[in-house]
């Protein structure tokens, strides 16, 4: 008996400073190995793609065609697509099919327009209805698809991403060293990361505060706020940093935050947990799902308020020497164990 096709879309992986290329490449990865030959599994890459899961897989390449023909539809018993965002749209397909989704910030963030906002709900609305299973990455992601789209109830299944726990290479210095002790953060520089509330954390101290991701036209946000509090010598926008740098700043700063208004997961606070760091987050969204109590919480962004919850929380990680807790947390999640679920999925949506 031949064993069953299943094509894996990792064609959002073509930018490899994302979020995307980040989930991609762990779970691919955790997939290969987990399968042990159980499936023929096929990934769907862009032609640009940076990582090609080492030639281990075989791969299916991205073409413009394809949004209009996807040649031998029923060459799959199963597809799964592993963001919403997928060039290859579910119903260009046949057989059995699985959508994972990662978020519906535009509703959270605000910054459409209404009747963008509803077109994107309107799109996202016909890829469920075209699968057979919706996959979500947090609790918070479910309850916002059963808000909205409630004739996808018996559909959902809630499958947690991993984590990688990063290793520092011996000897290396980061491309912008830090010349005092520093907070960390790491993201695309965009308003939805909400770093300009970030500079009131350096009053009254000798921080540094370090930010590294792609920039935007929002950088000006930060660094005005930034010579608002007089502290514009301190903060550092590094742009991409490489994952040899950004696994330096993860285990040497002093703490890390994450002020982001709009979340699915929030990968980089259990990378930054892996390294036992206090780590200090909003309150929105997926955060206080992902951080739970091996977190501290900004309660609200006013700078008063702001200081006085890093403070307390800096002291109470201390006190209470929270290293081994925030560190046991962040191995909860485990990269393999979200590829056994997959594959337990994909057995469910065959029958097998």
């Amino acid at each position: 008996m031949s064993k069953p096709s299943i094509l894996l879309t990792f064609d959002s992986m073509k930018y490899p400073n994302s979020g995307f290329f980040s989930f991609g490449k762990s779970l691919g990865d955790a997939l290969l190995i987990q399968n042990k030959a159980r499936y023929k599994l096929y990934f769907y890459v862009h032609k640009r793609a940076t990582y090609l899961f080492n030639q281990k897989v075989s791969l299916v390449y991205l073409s413009k065609l394809h949004k209009l023909f996807f040649p031998e539809p029923n060459r799959f018993e199963l597809t799964h697509f592993t963001d919403q965002y997928c060039r290859l749209r579910p119903k260009k397909v046949k057989g059995k099919k699985i959508l994972t989704i990662h978020d519906i910030n535009p509703v959270h963030e605000q910054r459409k327009s209404p009747k963008k906002i509803e077109k994107h709900l309107e799109k996202l609305r016909g890829y469920i209805s075209a699968c057979d299973k919706v996959v979500t990455i947090s609790h918070f992601v479910a309850k916002d698809i059963l808000k909205y789209f409630p004739e996808a109830e018996n559909k959902v299944s809630i499958i947690y991403n991993g984590a990688d726990q990063l290793q520092v290479v011996e000897g290396h210095s980061p491309k912008y060293q830090p010349k005092k002790t520093f907070l960390f953060t790491i993201g695309f520089i965009a308003a939805k990361k909400n770093f300009h509330v970030l500079p009131p954390l350096l009053v009254g101290n000798d921080y540094e505060l370090i930010i590294a991701g792609v920039e935007t036209p929002y950088k000006s946000v930060i660094m005005d706020e930034a010579k608002k509090f007089g502290v514009t010598d301190r903060v550092t926008i590094t742009g991409p940093v490489s994952e040899e740098d950004k696994a330096w700043y993860y285990k040497n700063c002093a703490a890390f935050v994450f002020p982001s208004i709009a979340e699915g997961f929030g990968l980089p606070v259990l990378e930054a947990m892996h390294f036992g760091k206090p780590v200090f987050l909003s309150t929105y969204t997926s955060l206080p799902e992902i951080g739970g109590d091996a977190a501290f919480y900004f309660e609200n962004f006013e700078p008063e308020a702001m200081q006085a919850a890093f403070v307390n929380g800096m002291e109470k990680f201390k006190a209470d020497d929270m290293q081994q807790k925030v560190m046991a947390h962040a191995m909860q999640f485990d990269w393999q164990e979200t590829a056994r679920q997959y594959l337990k999925l994909y057995d469910e949506c065959l029958g097998l």
